[in-house]
């Protein structure tokens, strides 16, 4: 049997990183966003990071796709807040548009990224930023002590 892996309170509560608005800085940003979740001790392929990493490259992905400004970088900021117990993802952008959540037919092969980061997060939504364009956010519960991660 295999013991429950409990994470110890977390000793940098923040992660925060530029990347290239391309398909290769959002892929990117996924890829930094599970390292950190292993970093504050959360097991590859539990609940809580399949959605955090589903979350991230949801966000960044719709940062390039929507949110591009040629010339212009997004940003990724992950919070580990263990008084609220969640994991706060936040995207920004520099464009204008806020993000519609669309409710695609079955013939079509987009727009059901936020209809998933709904059904992932305990909540979300959108905010102003210092300058222009806007973060999006998304907030993931932490499993409560001796619930599985």
């Amino acid at each position: 049997m295999i013991a429950p892996h409990i994470p110890a309170r977390v000793a940098v509560p923040t992660f925060t990183q530029r990347f290239s608005a391309t398909r290769r800085g959002a892929r990117l940003a996924r890829l930094l966003a599970a390292h950190q979740l292993t970093v504050w001790g959360h097991v590859h392929g539990t609940p809580l990071f399949n959605s955090v990493t589903l979350v991230v490259a949801e966000l960044a992905s719709n940062a390039v796709l929507h949110g591009l400004v040629p010339g212009r970088d997004f940003t990724l900021r992950l919070t580990h807040d263990d008084e609220r117990c969640l994991i706060r993802i936040e995207v920004s952008d520099t464009h204008p548009a806020l993000p519609v959540r669309l409710e695609a037919t079955d013939e079509e092969d987009r727009g059901r990224g936020l209809l998933l980061v709904d059904a992932l997060a305990a909540r979300w939504g959108v905010t102003d930023r210092n300058g222009p364009g806007k973060t999006v956010w998304a907030e993931c519960a932490l499993p409560r002590s001796g619930e599985s991660m």
